[in-house]
């Protein structure tokens, strides 16, 4: 590649944009935008009050596109998500009122709280690129991401994902508690900030068009034999573990290949080399792995059980 590649000065410029607001996260900004690169969709596991909003909000701002937020509700409907046909009076005719999930980035904000009927008004939307309304087909705007924020399933008033939905996320992050010394750094921001730490404070430095160029290059990127055997005996190795009831899909090994092409390309490399691969197994992998109910009771997370098979998986060289 000539000079300095389009991905990685993006990425740093991106990153530059992200770590105005967000203090302490870098691991989850970066994977944020692996996925944005990529052209996938995140889900966003936290507890309620440490900035999933903030940082979607950000992400999407970082955008010159169209951004959307639906606040997820136990009494939210399908149609809320998708849109409606209406009947207009004066017309004497129906029309398509379209929904939020027609723009760029779709924040779909505390995912879990909706009954499973209408998160599956999503499955579509993500998978396919486009929303059936009333048996007419609509194209959804390039790039289309999901950004959807849950609170853990132990919180009062979730409800779990459909295994079919969770498997369309790219990625699943978590974002933690801050440690002390960066929550200093977090306060003390929003004190010389006015009290409030806004999205606003982000400027947009990709625009759409940059966004598809991303694209082609990250497709380009050098993949070698061995890191495709790599990539196959780790989806094998989790369908054939002990403690685990049902292994990654296809879908999974293809999301984990095309997500370390990112990883080597904003790293400014061509190439993909092991390392890239083992940054993106949890990331990739925790949302796609049914556990054994014994595994669970023994205190054994999915992320437990990847830290394993990373080690038992010989890495190439």
């Amino acid at each position: 590649m000539d000079g300095k590649p389009l991905v990685k000065e993006k990425y740093d410029g991106l990153m530059n944009e992200l770590r105005k607001v967000i203090v302490g996260q870098d691991e989850f900004l970066e994977h944020l935008a692996v996925a944005l690169f990529t052209g996938g969709h995140v889900l966003i596991e936290g507890v309620p009050g440490i900035g999933k909003t903030l940082a979607a909000r950000a992400l999407a701002r970082t955008l010159k596109s169209d951004f959307s937020r639906i606040q997820f509700t136990p009494d939210l409907l399908p149609s809320d998500v998708t849109g409606t046909k209406v009947f207009d009076v004066k017309n004497s005719a129906f029309y398509v009122k379209k929904g939020p999930v027609f723009t760029n980035i779709l924040l779909a904000d505390e995912i879990n709280r909706a009954t499973p009927k209408t998160q599956s008004a999503l499955l579509e939307c993500m998978e396919e690129g486009n929303v059936t309304i009333d048996g007419e087909t609509y194209e959804l705007p390039k790039p289309f991401m999901v950004l959807a924020t849950m609170n853990p399933l132990e919180f009062e008033g979730t409800y779990p994902l459909p295994e079919a939905q969770l498997d369309r996320f790219l990625m699943k992050l978590k974002v933690r508690h801050l440690p002390p010394e960066q929550e200093e750094v977090l306060l003390k921001k929003v004190n010389e900030s006015g009290g409030t730490i806004s999205a606003d404070a982000v400027s947009a430095v990709i625009d759409p068009d940059e966004w598809a160029q991303i694209v082609q290059e990250i497709n380009r990127v050098f993949v070698n034999e061995n890191i495709i055997r790599y990539i196959t005996s780790l989806i094998y190795v989790t369908r054939t573990s002990h403690a685990v009831l049902l292994g990654a899909s296809s879908r999974a090994s293809i999301a984990l290949l095309k997500c370390a092409k990112t990883v080597a390309a904003i790293s400014g490399r061509d190439f993909v080399i092991p390392e890239d691969v083992t940054e993106m197994v949890k990331p990739v992998l925790r949302h796609r792995i049914i556990v054994k109910p014994e595994t669970v009771l023994g205190n054994l997370t999915v992320d437990d059980i990847l830290d394993e098979i990373l080690r038992t998986v010989e890495v190439p060289r």
